[in-house]
């Protein structure tokens, strides 16, 4: 990729930002672990071509031109926040992901979707959300090499580097739980 390339790609990531909340690569691949899909399935269920959904993800297209398409990323967010938060099992999952394919209509993404069903964030939800910020930043290497630079002097904040930066999950869902009193 040239430096062309790249700064319009980095343009459209910051264009998804303003519009979205976030790149919607960040997103999608968050619905993807939350609802255990792959890019084709969850493309079939947005009503995108893969190769649309491959664009969108990689920043080489900017805007979900279908308001349709959005609300359905809208539906998936409160259905994956669902799923986070126990509310909703698997098959009814899959059983709501071919009602919301078969949706239309339009809104703009609203953030509000990110939370559970009481209104509070999931921990999974929160730990995914600073996950998807420090790798919005950062590769992994280049959180691991920070962290290596940081721990003489600054431990707890290298360990956090390494588990939300380029650990997985779980591990990071651990390490909030035990750090929240």
């Amino acid at each position: 990729m040239d430096a062309a390339q790249q700064e319009a790609t980095a343009r459209a990531r910051e264009l998804q930002r303003s519009w979205y909340g976030e790149p919607l690569g960040a997103l999608f691949r968050r619905l993807i672990d939350d609802l255990g899909l792959n890019q084709a399935r969850l493309a079939s269920v947005l009503g995108l071509s893969a190769p649309m959904l491959s664009q969108l993800m990689s920043g080489q297209r900017a805007k979900i031109g279908n308001p349709a398409v959005v609300q359905r990323v809208q539906a998936l967010q409160e259905l994956a926040g669902q799923v986070a938060d126990g509310s909703v099992s698997a098959a009814e999952a899959a059983d709501r992901m071919e009602e919301v394919k078969k949706s239309s209509g339009g809104s703009v993404l609203n953030s509000t979707q990110t939370t559970a069903s009481s209104g509070a964030p999931t921990v999974r939800r929160v730990v995914r959300e600073i996950q998807s910020l420090l790798r919005s930043v950062a590769g992994a290497g280049d959180i691991i090499d920070a962290a290596n630079l940081l721990t003489p002097t600054h431990p707890e904040l290298a360990e956090f580097l390494r588990v939300y930066g380029a650990g997985r999950t779980a591990e990071a869902v651990a390490h909030y739980e035990a750090h929240q009193s």
